[in-house]
């Protein structure tokens, strides 16, 4: 039974794609720990061009790094909700922005399971990178030199965000 009531959940969250740009524009359902693969926005490489800006592609989908003090959101202080440049998922709430002083927008915590952490082998180091849990769209990285009350602080490129303003 509670298969079948997942299944369903998990359909009627589909419906909240936008059939004319294949765009998640609702919110998912998180299972088992994270999205099922099944639910997750797949494009090809073509398909990411076509619809990014160079700097969004670059961060996003080839794990790109902006310049510190550049980005459009390092230095915002409005109220509302960042959401994934690529698929419009909602991962972090300005409640939870602080000023690190790094140059990226930081926060120290996300929205529920929409960003995902793995591992991250590059530059001869091992860090924490995070991603849009629907798109895999690379966002950035965590650290755990956040405040409290969770300790973290996922540095975040402007490039791999969208904003909406309350």
């Amino acid at each position: 039974m509670k298969l079948g009531y997942l299944v369903l959940l998990a359909l009627g969250s589909l419906s909240c794609i936008n059939s004319t740009s294949n765009q998640f524009t609702g919110s998912f359902i998180a299972l088992n720990d994270g999205i099922q693969d099944t639910l997750k926005i797949k494009k090809s490489q073509k398909q990411w061009r076509e619809i990014l800006d160079e700097k969004s592609f670059y961060v996003l989908r080839q794990k790109g790094t902006e310049r510190a003090f550049t980005g459009k959101y390092w230095n915002n202080n409005r109220k509302g909700t960042y959401l994934c440049k690529g698929c419009a998922t909602p991962l972090f709430k300005s409640e939870t922005k602080f000023k690190s002083g790094t140059g990226w927008p930081s926060f120290f915590d996300k929205i529920g399971s929409n960003v995902a952490v793995v591992k991250d082998y590059s530059l001869s180091m091992v860090r924490d990178e995070v991603v849009c849990n629907l798109c895999d769209g690379h966002l950035g990285h965590v650290f755990n030199d956040g405040p409290r009350p969770t300790g973290l602080r996922y540095c975040v490129n402007s490039a791999a965000l969208n904003f909406k303003g309350e």
